[in-house]
């Protein structure tokens, strides 16, 4: 397990016999084991930027999107529900909460981790996983996030006023 010492700003990993990492499980320290769950704000937050569309589009980055933003398996030509899109938000949303729930290693409040959450829903966990962002969070560097989410604002070079507004809403999120 990798955890980032607060005080050097330095890595290192712990074994099961580390006393740091049992010190650490007996505080119940959510670091180590984040279970959080998006909110219904952070739902509407995705809707809202998402947009609802029955009919497969192809998304500004020139990927095959459909329902409220997903792209997992759409191709040219698919039709959905709006139930339907209800569901695969939902089943899109869940892989992104378990994705940050192991990636982040700092305990988080609700509205932060609905941003995190918004955010990868948007750049994907590949993505979220590569980044400053997540880098700079597990340090405990909190008041940095609003800045490396503001960094994400282009497509193929291009700033989108659309990518702003959702960053800004993101940041909102994370201040909430």
């Amino acid at each position: 397990m990798l955890l980032h010492d607060q005080t050097a700003g330095q890595a290192h990993t712990l074994t099961m016999s580390d006393p740091a990492q049992t010190a650490i499980k007996k505080r119940g320290d959510k670091a180590l084991s984040n279970s959080y769950s998006i909110s219904q704000k952070g739902l509407d937050v995705i809707k809202t930027f998402e947009g609802l569309r029955l009919d497969a589009y192809l998304c500004p980055a020139g990927v095959w999107t459909i329902g409220y933003g997903t792209t997992r398996g759409v191709m040219k030509g698919d039709r959905i529900t709006k139930q339907q899109a209800e569901k695969l938000l939902l089943e899109d949303v869940r892989q992104f909460e378990a994705a940050i729930n192991k990636m982040v290693k700092v305990p988080l409040k609700q509205g932060q981790f609905d941003a995190l959450v918004v955010f990868c829903y948007n750049v994907g966990i590949g993505a979220f996983e590569r980044s400053t962002l997540l880098s700079v969070l597990n340090m405990g560097r909190y008041a940095d996030v609003p800045d490396q989410l503001m960094r994400w604002t282009k497509v193929k070079g291009k700033e989108l006023a659309g990518l702003v507004n959702r960053r800004n809403a993101e940041v909102a999120l994370w201040n909430s």
